[in-house]
Parts: structure tokens; sequence; C-alpha cells
């Protein structure tokens, strides 16, 4: 049981290594690449707001893992506009697509540490926060595979379980069965909270500069908390051009057309 562990130890960063390398689509990417390295050059040139738009133009073009980078880059060029709130719905959104891409970590935490509000959620539980960054480790077709992979790994087990007549095989293959078993099961609850999280696009992140949240969906409605561009937030309902929405223990009406989902 102890070398069985071990070995699927072994194995488990390697395939999502390997999984989460493997190209996504099979969208070409031919015809946007010069336009892609023409907003390079621009960037380079310090035209930020030319190289935006051209990279802006790239994503139209472009398979999953190449659109990663494209956000990426028009994350950056936002920064350097003084963008505060587009350049972070730019590395949300490469992180969406890559969530392994560590320069868009580290960049969308500088951009963070710009905003000025400071709300923080203390409702949730450990286990749960836990939960969502192991979700968020990978992305949802690399999930899909490892739920896949795995399910397979467990009917062998149990094929070589069932057809076996040594024990000692027998006793390997019963546990490989149900580890695997349970790590499909693990996968596949990722990524059908992925699919349900990017379908559903329930997060968002504010555009206005400053922006009163309301206790209802009405402009004289009573002030309860302020926002600043670039807070992330969580839409919880829609109600004609207003939404309700959650930002840590805080929870409010705001106009949608100052927030931008992810």
């Amino acid at each position: 049981m102890k070398r069985l562990l071990i070995i699927l130890l072994i194995i488990l960063p390697l395939l999502t290594s390997l999984l989460a390398a493997l190209p996504l689509s099979a969208q070409s990417t031919s015809s946007v690449q010069p336009i892609f390295e023409q907003a390079n050059q621009l960037y380079a040139a310090g035209e930020y707001a030319q190289a935006a738009d051209l990279y802006e133009q790239c994503l139209q073009g472009t398979d999953r893992k190449s659109r990663a980078a494209v956000y990426y880059n028009l994350g950056n060029a936002r920064f350097k506009q003084g963008e505060l709130a587009q350049s972070i719905l730019a590395y949300e959104r490469c992180l969406r697509l890559q969530p392994r891409h560590k320069d868009s970590k580290y960049n969308l935490e500088i951009a963070r540490s710009r905003i000025t509000d400071n709300l923080t959620d203390n409702t949730s539980f450990f286990f749960s926060a836990w939960m969502q960054s192991l979700r968020d480790t990978l992305a949802e077709p690399v999930w899909t595979w490892m739920s896949i992979i795995f399910f397979v790994l467990f009917l062998a087990g149990i094929l070589l379980f069932a057809l076996s007549g040594n024990v000692a095989l027998r006793k390997t293959a019963f546990h490989t069965a149900w580890v695997a078993l349970l790590i499909s099961i693990i996968a596949c609850c990722n990524a059908g909270s992925l699919h349900h999280r990017d379908t559903n696009r329930a997060e968002a992140v504010i555009t206005q500069g400053v922006l009163n949240a309301k206790a209802s969906p009405d402009r004289s409605g009573t002030d309860l908390f302020t926002l600043h561009e670039g807070t992330k937030v969580t839409v919880t309902e829609t109600l004609g051009e207003w939404c309700n929405i959650r930002v840590g223990n805080n929870e409010g009406w705001v106009e949608t057309a100052h927030l931008e989902r992810i």
C-alpha cells in the first residue's frame, strides 16, 4: 500500500504537468501572428494604447493557450496606461485559461495592491477555501482529462482484481482502483465547478473609479459601502440595469454598466 501511494504521488504531479502543457485547442494562430508581433513592437516602443488595441484583435483568432499569452500582454499594456481595472481583467482571464501562468499571477498581485478597497471575507471556511485553491490550479480541460484517465485506470484495476489469481496482485489492483476512482471523482468535480464558474461568469471587476453600492436597485437608494476601480466582486442577482454584488462580507446593488464580468 505504501509503495502504491508513493508511486501515485510521483506520477500525479508529472501527469498534471504534462496535461497542463498540452495544447487545448486546434484553432490556427498563423493569421494573427503578424498582428501579435506588431503589438509587441509597439509595446516595446512605449505605444501602449496602440499595442492594446492590436492585442484585442488577436484574441479572436488564437487558440486557448495562445489567447492566455495575449491576455497577459494586454494586461501589461493596460497597466502601463494606468487602466487598473482593465489590466486586472486581462490577468484574471489569462489565469482562467492558463492557471499556472506565473508572470500573470505576479502582475495580478501587483495590480491588486493598487486597489484602494480593503474588504475582506471572514465567512469562508478553511476547507472550502483550500478546495477552491486546488480547483484553480488547473484549467477545466486538464481536470476533465485527468478524470477520464484515472477512471480508465480504475476500470483497469477492477478488471485486474477480478481476473487475477495472484493474491498480492489482486491487493495492489484493488488499492489502485479505489485511489484512481477517488482522484477521478475529485477531478470531475473540479472540472464541473470550473465549467459552472465560466458559464455563469458571476465574478466581475469594478470599472468605475469610485462607486457606491446601494441598499436597493435605485440611484436614490441608501449608500452601503464604497468600491473603487479594480475591485473583484461576485454578482448574485441581476435586475434590469442593476445587479446585486457581494464582496467580502458586504452586499449591495450597483449599476451593471459599472462592472465587467471576467
